[in-house]
């Protein structure tokens, strides 16, 4: 059956990151479902196949089969392909859950009583839930240690009046850190509807180490995230560093139990649940006053206060969490399982370079792709943390990235451009006549944008115009809000393109200043209380509809030009006001 047809698709797509899908696993930059599900129902049709080669957590397999289509999915990653086979993994709740509470209590006797602790209020035994670490600085003056979280709190909790109490210099965390110790514990007791804090006592028991196993791969200096994050400034040169003592030992003891499940699915299942509580079970899990802010999965910060989270309760959860992701595709799906064969659901996932597919000529209806953007997003060093455990590493020399710092690698703009113009000439080739190719992209470079328009022309493709869509997936973090602030695009374009005829490549103009300045200042009267992410993103799109060369247009001009304007971005909602 032929696509050819003009879609329908709306100018904006905003979508919610907290579907059950969606926050069953972390992994970067995922598009929501409900993001990828008008592409494909306005390209395709019942039955017909969607490729992504760029699958990453296998979104667009599960937004596919929810709406009978068939998919086939092609990642480098061995961690994405391990999160998109498991979503399509759909297990009975009740064995899952029997299975998940067997190998709970096979591993708490193996390690021990390590998260029982004694209720300080009522002098009983209680379960601990977390426990708030602090960092140790040393002061610039005096030379002696300085317990951060002290030291914070001392001050009124305000980060500007830290001092050293030894001598009054000023502490921060730029201090060089020395060692962590426990500040603070939160407890659940019989004596309490409320969980309880209390200040920190040494836990009664010991975690029993004996024969218990866990990978400590080293993240090497030539990983740009071990320069980005210096990693080796904080000691932080290897996976198993990031995790307390005891919490190693609890995950050891997990995953031993885990690999002793008969049943393959059931033992998938549940090891895709505990690769999604590691970095939370680490220490890049953040405290935060008012609430956790989570662990950030873009890199391997660790902040100066941090939780030592308790990994039975952590693990408890998310097989819950799991069994509501299931409980959503079976309700949109209307079968059993995502690979049961039948006609129009059939979803396949396997590790291949986009730029080499093992499909035939003319073997899918439509492309649905989420390629990495430049140099954002590093994934293969952030996988790093969960593989370990998998026993499975991504090739990173294959990554289409664009490094920021030079390690040897030669991962530069220009590697990065062919990679993609042969993945988009792979898309093409097995793209069936008449098919689209959808590509969700987001950068804050004009230099990256021009890029992607070079790529897009190489491959023989054309970008309908009518077509440019925004993506907005929902509240970003504190540092996307400041999109303005920062210099980080926190919106993407989605571009559909088909191939084109040939010998036809579209001819760009270059903008004046004066054609960027006067669109954006139309913008800003037209749209109110928006981010400069979005303003951006808007003149983007402008430019694509209207044969722009985007090489110039950069965030930071934009940005520029707005506050000249008179607008500032406000430090909250990161919206702009003047």
């Amino acid at each position: 059956m032929s696509n050819i047809r003009e879609p329908e698709l709306p100018e904006s797509i905003e979508v919610k990151r907290t579907d059950p899908v969606y926050m069953a696993h972390a992994y970067l930059t995922k598009v929501p479902v409900a993001a990828i599900v008008p592409f494909v129902e306005a390209f395709t049709e019942p039955g017909q196949v969607v490729l992504d080669p760029f699958a990453g957590s296998g979104m667009t397999g599960v937004a596919a089969a929810i709406l009978g289509r068939r998919a086939r999915l092609f990642d480098i990653s061995v961690l994405g392909r391990h999160i998109g086979v498991n979503y399509q993994n759909l297990v009975d709740a009740d064995a899952f859950r029997k299975h998940g509470g067997m190998v709970m209590a096979t591993a708490r006797e193996r390690v021990g009583n390590v998260y029982g602790v004694g209720c300080q209020r009522c002098h009983g035994m209680a379960e601990l839930t977390k426990t708030v670490w602090s960092v140790v600085v040393r002061c610039g003056s005096c030379r002696g240690p300085v317990t951060y979280y002290r030291a914070l709190e001392a001050a009124g909790w305000r980060k500007e009046q830290m001092i050293c109490p030894a001598c009054g210099t000023s502490i921060s965390s730029r201090n060089p850190r020395i060692g962590e110790e426990p500040v603070l514990d939160a407890i659940t007791c019989s004596c309490s509807r409320k969980q309880i804090e209390q200040p920190h006592i040494l836990p009664p028991s010991k975690p029993q180490m004996a024969d218990l196993r866990w990978p400590d791969l080293p993240i090497e200096p030539h990983r740009q995230m071990y320069q980005a994050s210096a990693l080796g400034r904080h000691g932080l040169t290897s996976t198993a560093k990031f995790f307390s003592t005891r919490n190693l030992a609890v995950l050891a003891a997990l995953k031993a139990e885990i690999e002793r499940v008969d049943d393959p699915a059931l033992r998938g299942k549940l090891l895709f649940a505990f690769t999604a509580i590691l970095a939370r079970a680490s220490k890049r899990y953040q405290w935060s006053r008012q609430r956790p802010l989570n662990a950030a999965n873009a890199n391997y910060y660790v902040a100066a206060v941090f939780y030592e989270w308790n990994v039975f309760d952590l693990f408890g959860r998310k097989i819950d969490a799991l069994v509501s992701s299931d409980d959503w595709i079976r309700s949109r799906l209307g079968r059993g399982s995502l690979f049961d064969g039948e006609e129009g659901t059939d979803v396949t996932y396997e590790l291949a370079n986009a730029a080499s597919l093992p499909l035939p000529d003319n073997s899918v209806d439509y492309v649905f792709t989420d390629p990495p953007f430049g140099s954002n997003i590093f994934y293969a060093d952030m996988s790093l943390f969960q593989e370990a455990w998998l026993g499975e590493i991504t090739d990173w020399s294959l990554e289409a990235v664009v490094d920021r710092t030079s390690n040897g690698a030669n991962r530069t703009a220009d590697r990065y451009e062919a990679l993609l113009t042969n993945a988009l000439r792979e898309c093409v080739r097995v793209l069936k006549p008449g098919g689209w190719i959808s590509m969700v992209f987001g950068n804050s470079s004009g230099a990256i944008w021009s890029l992607v328009q070079r790529a897009v022309a190489a491959a023989g493709l054309t970008i309908d115009p009518a077509t440019v869509a925004t993506l907005h997936k929902g509240q970003r973090s504190v540092k996307g809000l400041a999109s303005g602030i920062e210099n980080v695009a926190t919106v993407d374009l989605v571009l559909s393109m088909r191939p084109s005829e040939p010998a036809s490549p579209a001819r760009l103009w270059r903008p004046a200043t004066a054609d960027v300045e006067a669109v954006v200042q139309h913008l800003l009267k037209k749209q109110n209380e928006t981010t400069p992410s979005h303003l951006y993103l808007e003149l983007l799109r402008h430019g694509f509809r209207h044969g722009w060369e985007l090489g110039r247009l950069d965030l930071r001009q934009v940005s520029e030009f707005v506050a000249a304007q008179g607008f500032a971005v406000h430090a909250k909602t990161g919206r702009l006001s003047g």
